[in-house]
C-alpha cells in the first residue's frame, strides 16, 4: 500500500482475479430467481457489532476504493460477504486443523498460524487496531481521514502497528477476504449485482463457454450469470 507507484484498480483486480475460481456448490435454486435487494446502509450484521461493522466498512472501502474505474468494495457489498462468512463455518474454522504450536513468523505456506479462528481474529484485532489508532490519532479507525486510514493500514500491513503476535495475520486475512468478497458469487453476499464480474468480463457460472477459451484479446459478448441463474 505504501508503494508510490500504486497499480490501477484494473491491474490489481485482474491480477487478483486470476487466483479466484468458482467452487462447486451443491445447492438447488430456481433459475433466474432474484432476492429483494438490500441496501448496504440497511443491512443488519449477523456477526459484527456495530463498531466492528463500521470498521469493516471503512477498511474495505480503502482497500478497494469507490473512486476510479469499476465498483469499489462498498458497491460490491464486500462487508456483507465478510460478515456472513464469519457467522458461518469459515468464521468458526469448523473443519480446520487448529492444534498448535503456532508460529506467527512462519511463511504463509505453513498454514493458519494463530490459535484464534477467523471470527475471533476479527473481533480481537479490530479492537486492538482501534486502540492503536487511538494512541496515534486519538480516534478510532473509522473516524480518521482517508489519508490517515491509508497510513494506518500500511502500518498494519508492515507490522508497525504493534498488535499481539496472534493477531499478526489480520491484515493479510482482511485483504484476502476483501478480494474474495469482491469476486465471489453473489449468493455469498458480495459481488453485488455481479458488478465485479461485469467489470473484468468474467462469464460467471455459465454452463459452457468453451468456444471462447482460446479467443485471446476478444471481448466476451455475454454478461455473467450467477449460480442461482441471475443475469447481470
Amino acid at each position: 500500500m505504501s508503494d508510490s507507484h500504486t497499480p490501477s484498480r484494473r491491474s490489481f483486480l485482474l491480477a487478483s482475479g486470476a487466483g479466484v475460481a468458482l467452487g462447486s456448490v451443491a445447492m438447488t435454486f430456481h433459475a433466474n430467481s432474484k432476492e429483494p435487494e438490500v441496501r448496504l446502509d440497511q443491512y443488519k450484521p449477523e456477526y459484527f457489532t456495530q463498531d466492528e461493522w463500521s470498521f469493516v466498512l471503512a477498511a474495505t472501502a480503502r482497500l478497494i476504493p469507490s473512486e476510479g474505474e469499476g465498483p469499489g468494495a462498498l458497491e460490491a457489498h464486500v462487508p456483507v460477504f465478510i460478515d456472513r462468512q464469519l457467522k458461518g463455518e469459515y468464521g468458526s474454522a469448523k473443519d480446520w486443523y487448529m492444534v498448535g504450536p503456532h508460529d506467527p513468523s512462519a511463511a504463509p505456506d505453513r498454514g493458519w498460524q494463530t490459535p484464534l479462528n477467523p471470527a475471533q481474529l476479527y473481533r480481537k484485532a479490530i479492537a486492538a487496531f482501534n486502540a492503536w489508532c487511538q494512541s496515534r490519532w486519538s480516534k478510532d479507525f473509522k473516524d480518521l481521514a482517508h489519508e490517515q486510514q491509508d497510513e494506518a493500514l500500511t502500518a498494519l500491513q508492515k507490522g508497525e502497528a504493534k498488535l499481539d503476535p496472534e493477531l499478526s495475520i489480520f491484515f493479510s486475512t482482511l485483504l484476502a477476504n476483501t478480494k474474495e468478497g469482491y469476486f465471489a458469487d453473489p449468493v455469498h453476499g458480495g459481488n453485488h449485482g455481479m458488478q465485479s464480474w461485469t467489470y473484468i468480463g468474467f462469464p460467471g457460472a455459465r454452463a459452457s463457454f468453451r468456444e471462447w477459451v482460446d479467443q485471446h484479446n476478444v471481448k466476451y459478448p455475454l454478461g455473467p450469470v450467477s449460480i442461482k441463474g441471475e443475469r447481470a
